[in-house]
C-alpha cells in the first residue's frame, strides 16, 4: 500500500452487490457460524462487534490468528446496503471539533447512535503502522440485529491465508504474501457518508 492513500480511505474487497468484513473468534462462535452461515448462540447480540474491512488490520488485531480467542478469522460478505446504512447511523467514537458543536453534542450522538466509526493506522506486512488509515465499524443494538439477521449472505473461514500469509512474511518472501492478500480497493463511499463517517 502506498503512502500517497488519502489519511482516511475506506479499502475493501467488494462487487456490485457485497463487501467482504472481517472478525476473529476462537471455534466455540466459528464453528457454529460457519455452519448456520450467519451469528448465532454462543455469539452474544448484546455486545458490541467490531467489524474491519482491512485484511491486514484483522491480522494485527488477531497476531495472525494466534491471540487467545482470535484462532479463527472469518471473512463475513455483507451487503453493500447493509453496509452503508450501518455508515449512514454511524457516529465518530472520539470527539471531533469540526462535526460538533462541543463535547455534550457529541456525547448525545454516541448514545443515540448503534454504531461507532474509528480511524486506526492501517498496518503494513509486518503489522508495522502506516500513515493512512483503515476504518473500524462497531455494531450494536439495532445494527448488531440487521447485521445478523439481514446483511451476512456468506462466511468463509480464512485462517489458513492468514496462516499463509504469515508463512510468507515469516520467511522475508514479501512477494509471495503481498500476492495472497485480498485485492482490496477503494470503497466508493456516497457523497451523503463522507462527513458522517469522518473520512477526509
Amino acid at each position: 500500500m502506498s503512502d500517497a492513500l488519502p489519511s482516511h480511505q475506506i479499502r475493501a474487497v467488494f462487487d456490485d452487490e457485497v463487501i467482504t468484513v472481517y472478525q476473529a473468534y476462537g471455534e466455540r462462535i466459528a464453528d457454529p457460524a460457519l455452519r448456520a452461515n450467519t451469528f448465532v448462540d454462543p455469539f452474544k447480540r448484546t455486545r458490541m462487534t467490531w467489524i474491519k474491512p482491512s485484511f491486514l488490520w484483522m491480522m494485527y488485531r488477531s497476531g495472525w490468528a494466534a491471540k487467545p480467542d482470535q484462532e479463527r478469522v472469518l471473512a463475513i460478505d455483507i451487503t453493500r446496503e447493509g453496509f452503508e446504512w450501518a455508515l449512514d447511523h454511524a457516529c465518530l467514537s472520539h470527539f471531533d471539533r469540526t462535526r460538533f458543536a462541543d463535547e455534550a453534542a457529541w456525547r448525545e450522538a454516541v448514545r443515540s447512535s448503534p454504531v461507532r466509526v474509528q480511524w486506526d493506522p492501517e498496518r503494513d506486512l509486518g503489522l508495522n503502522p502506516l500513515p493512512h488509515r483503515a476504518i473500524q465499524i462497531g455494531l450494536s443494538g439495532e445494527a448488531v440485529d440487521r447485521y445478523v439477521d439481514e446483511w451476512i449472505t456468506s462466511i468463509r473461514d480464512v485462517t489458513p491465508l492468514a496462516h499463509q500469509v504469515h508463512a510468507a512474511v515469516a520467511a522475508h518472501d514479501t512477494d509471495t504474501a503481498r500476492a495472497l492478500l485480498p485485492a482490496e480497493q477503494a470503497y466508493p463511499l456516497p457523497d451523503r457518508l463522507i462527513d458522517r463517517v469522518g473520512r477526509r
